[in-house]
Parts: structure tokens; C-alpha cells; sequence
């Protein structure tokens, strides 16, 4: 069965596209952004696409494209647009899919709609990424709790940069979840290093992604 993942961020700038990258590579799954705020002219989707090379991903279009990278719902009204979510149905494939977010899950995509409005509207299991900083211990907790007070199904939490042991034990401690995997402090992001964490990732993926279709 196919299998479609959303990819949060517990903030924004932490590495969801690059974690996007390699599940993309991993499960040769498609890609969507539903909502590309600024950087139009090198997207997410495209630097999803370089860093890709199977042959069977497809790369589908955003529903918005917005000028400046700013918050959407702010991005929007500078271009004179509104952001519904009706306009944010996943695209129809047969292959998996692997959806990213627009920055995380609290933030606006217009006056009274959240991210986490599209994710429960979508019904779709979330990968969370989390990034060790001061207070990511903080900001995980609270995007783990936003989802599980909305029932959205959590297949677990990916960590991206530098690691901190004990900042990491405490929080798949304290949630339960599982490790989806870790993404190390690289300096170049090749081709060749997502699909080394690709082939890294893909075994604990597929059991967790298992597990949770047992329970549903």
C-alpha cells in the first residue's frame, strides 16, 4: 500500500525539506508543498528534485506560490490573495507521497486557519522534525501535544543536525514516540548523502508505518 507521510516542523529553517528529500528518496514517493512562501525562482520542490534519482517520483505543483518568504497567511495578503483550504486537496497518485509543510504547525495560512487545520483536514500521519537548539525540547513537546489534543496520528520524530543525547532520550522518553531517524550536521547536501540516509532510514520506517496501520 502506498504510503502518504506529512513532514512538520517543530519552527521553521530546521531541515524539513532536506528530511522531505530523504523520505522522498526512501520511499520513492512523490513530493507536494502545498504552499511556497518566497524563493520562487529555486523552490523547495526544486531543490526536492535535485537531490533526488530515482526514476519514480514525481514532483507536483504547489497550490500557492507566494512572493515573499514571509508567514503565508502575511505572504498571501501582500499578494493580494487568500488562502483557502479547500484549494489544498493532496494530489491524486498511486505512488506515496510525501507532504511538506510551510514552516510549523501553528503557523497561519490565513486569519483562521492553521497549519495544523491542514494537516487534520488531510487525515494523514505527521513526521516530526526536531532540531536541538535552547528550548527544542519545549517546542517539540508542544507540537507533539498540538497534534495528539487533535488526534493527528504521529509516526514519530526525525531529528536533523547536531546531536544531543540527552535532549533526545528526554523527548522520545516523555512522548513515547518512536525515532524515525537522524540526520547528521553535513556540510554539502549531495544526492549521494540523501540516498545514503535513504537506505539508513528505510527499514525502521517501513516498521513504523507497519505498526501503525496495525492499530488503525
Amino acid at each position: 500500500m502506498p504510503t502518504h507521510i506529512i513532514v512538520a516542523g517543530i519552527g521553521t529553517e530546521i531541515g524539513k525539506t532536506v528530511v522531505s528529500a530523504v523520505l522522498v528518496e526512501a520511499l520513492q514517493a512523490d513530493y507536494w508543498k502545498p504552499i511556497q512562501s518566497g524563493g520562487l525562482d529555486d523552490s523547495d520542490t526544486d531543490a526536492v528534485k535535485r537531490l533526488i534519482r530515482n526514476p519514480v517520483s514525481r514532483f507536483h505543483p504547489e497550490a500557492y506560490r507566494l512572493t515573499q518568504p514571509l508567514s503565508p497567511h502575511a505572504a498571501a495578503e501582500i499578494d493580494n490573495i487568500t488562502i483557502e483550504l479547500d484549494r489544498l486537496e493532496a494530489p491524486k497518485t498511486d505512488n506515496s507521497l510525501v507532504i511538506e509543510l510551510a514552516g510549523g504547525l501553528m503557523v497561519p495560512l490565513n486569519n483562521h486557519q492553521l497549519n495544523i487545520d491542514l494537516v487534520e483536514e488531510l487525515s494523514l500521519p505527521v513526521v516530526l522534525v526536531s532540531q536541538n537548539y535552547l528550548g527544542s525540547i519545549n517546542h517539540t513537546l508542544l507540537s507533539v501535544d498540538a497534534c495528539r489534543t487533535r488526534n493527528i496520528p504521529l509516526l514519530g520524530i526525525l531529528f536533523n543536525g547536531r546531536t544531543v543525547a540527552s535532549t533526545e532520550s528526554f523527548i522520545l522518553n516523555y512522548t513515547g514516540l518512536p525515532c524515525v531517524g537522524r540526520i547528521g550536521q553535513e556540510q554539502r547536501i549531495t544526492p549521494e548523502i540523501i540516498r545514503r540516509y535513504a537506505d539508513m532510514l528505510l527499514p525502521g520506517l517501513n516498521q513504523i508505518v507497519e505498526s501503525l496501520k496495525q492499530e488503525s
